[in-house]
């Protein structure tokens, strides 16, 4: 069964991802559909901890976490597409580690007061590997392009 037209807020957002302040990069999803694609929000705001050494007469937002922001988008929907249950064996019982990026190009800089939009969408899926091919957009201006690997880890 998949879900469209989804709209995630940050308190649902919060008991998703495992992530906390100043860590959690996604403020918002707008839309999304189980095993296919996700997209979300980050909002850059110069009062972000990383403006302080990056670089405090021009502030730019550091790519590694655009990168960590698609890997936390990523797992959203790997989340959500475990609790209906129907591709690839995906269950529960297993955790997805962030394993890899591949084909990583920064076009542009991100500054404070930017909106980032970013989209991902599954690739490749197998039973133990999740490949998605993510894009980053500022005022529909690719500032990175990636893609990112998650691996199975079973619990139990």
């Amino acid at each position: 069964m998949n879900f469209t037209n989804n709209q995630l807020n940050i308190k649902t957002i919060l008991k998703i991802l495992p992530h906390g302040y100043p860590f959690l990069l996604i403020d918002r999803v707008l839309n999304f559909e189980t095993f296919k694609y996700l997209k979300a929000i980050k909002n850059c705001t110069i009062n972000e901890p990383c403006f302080q050494g990056h670089f405090p007469d021009d502030p730019i937002f550091p790519g590694v976490l655009i990168i960590e922001a698609m890997a936390q988008a990523a797992s959203i929907l790997i989340y959500k597409s475990i609790k209906y249950k129907s591709i690839n064996e995906l269950n529960i019982n297993k955790l997805y580690y962030f394993v890899g990026i591949d084909n990583t190009r920064f076009k542009k800089t991100v500054i404070p007061g930017d909106q980032v939009l970013i989209e991902v969408k599954v690739l490749k899926s197998n039973k133990n590997i999740l490949i998605f091919k993510n894009t980053a957009l500022v005022n529909n201006d690719v500032v990175c392009k990636s893609e990112i690997i998650f691996a199975q880890k079973y619990l139990f």
